[in-house]
């Protein structure tokens, strides 16, 4: 029956790449492309698709190992303050004119400010020889605070007009993706998975607490350290492709939990199966839903996840809590 579980998951997985693909303002046959559809298809929407994929599977499974690593089931990515930090790189790579790396150059800003903002947390999280998670959940929080105050003072002084790209960034915009973007942040997302799946063990004993974790020969704050590494790579990689989306890494392992088991071992990846796929719809929806215009990606995950959440909420049993 679990198997059978599993295959069905794969399945309605697969199934939403492909409608990502082909469905939206404009439906592709893929047996009868003209010229300018295999355009449409080859030049804009595999590496949207691609983009949105590897971004849910990043905070997807980021989901799964931080609320793992805090003992937190309400915990998520984002929490930490990683994407506000990134955004007001962005914001003030726009102001200060840095275009060292022409169109990369804000995704560029945004990955060196996720990257420095989780260091800092993990510095602030840091005591007695480890990661401790009551501190790193009240520094991410502090910070997250901090950051959006400073980034909402900047666009409240600036004329900049390309603040604005800064602002779709915070809703996780994906229509600027490209090909450019994607191989060197799917170096570090596949970087942070093998780590997560490599030291799943050791996040299924973090779960059941410290004292468990030491009962088993795991050396608790070494652990949590390092899956918080993956974790920042796999969030900072994220933020780099198309901006903050939220509540992916927040729903996505409570649904896996309840379809699939609690094992981190089969959790963390079928987390980044759910969130890539999850993130392929809320795309596909954004871009149908009132063409030409589109809605951001990061809109449309929150007006989705926010009333799933509330029910999972309500369903104690559900979240564990």
């Amino acid at each position: 029956m679990h198997k059978v579980r599993i295959a069905l998951f794969l399945l309605m997985a697969a199934a939403i790449l492909v409608l990502a693909l082909y469905a939206g303002p404009r439906t592709i046959n893929p047996f009868a492309m003209t010229a300018t559809e295999r355009e449409i298809l080859l030049s804009i929407r595999l590496p949207r698709v691609a983009v949105a994929l590897l971004m849910g599977m990043a905070l997807g499974a980021s989901g799964a190992i931080l609320q793992g690593v805090l003992r937190n089931p309400l915990a998520d990515p984002y929490i930490l303050g990683i994407s506000s930090g990134a955004s007001l790189a962005a914001a003030l790579g726009l102001l200060a004119g840095f275009y060292v790396f022409g169109g990369s150059s804000v995704p560029v800003s945004a990955f060196i400010g996720a990257s420095l903002v989780s260091i800092l947390v993990g510095a602030f999280g840091w005591k007695r020889g480890g990661l401790w998670p009551e501190r790193l959940l009240l520094a991410g929080i502090g910070l997250n605070f901090l950051f959006s105050a400073v980034l909402m003072l900047l666009m409240s002084i600036s004329s900049d007009e390309g603040l604005r790209r800064a602002v779709l960034w915070m809703f996780g915009d994906l229509s600027m993706a490209d090909w450019t973007l994607i191989p060197s942040a799917s170096i570090f997302i596949i970087i942070g998975l093998c780590i997560a799946l490599l030291r799943s063990k050791a996040l299924n004993a973090l779960i059941l607490g410290d004292e468990f974790a030491y009962s088993l020969g795991f050396a608790v704050h070494q652990e949590r350290l390092i899956l918080f590494v993956a974790m920042a790579l796999m969030t900072s990689a994220s933020v780099s492709l198309g901006g903050t989306i939220g509540f992916i890494g927040l729903l996505m392992p409570h649904i896996v939990r309840f379809l699939l088991g609690a094992d981190s071992r089969l959790l963390v990846p079928a987390s980044a199966v759910a969130g890539g796929a999850f993130l392929c719809f809320a795309d596909l929806i954004g871009r149908s839903l009132m063409p030409p215009l589109e809605l951001p990606s990061g809109t449309v995950t929150a007006v989705i996840g926010a009333p799933y959440f509330l029910y999972l909420l309500r369903k104690k049993d559900v979240l564990g809590v």
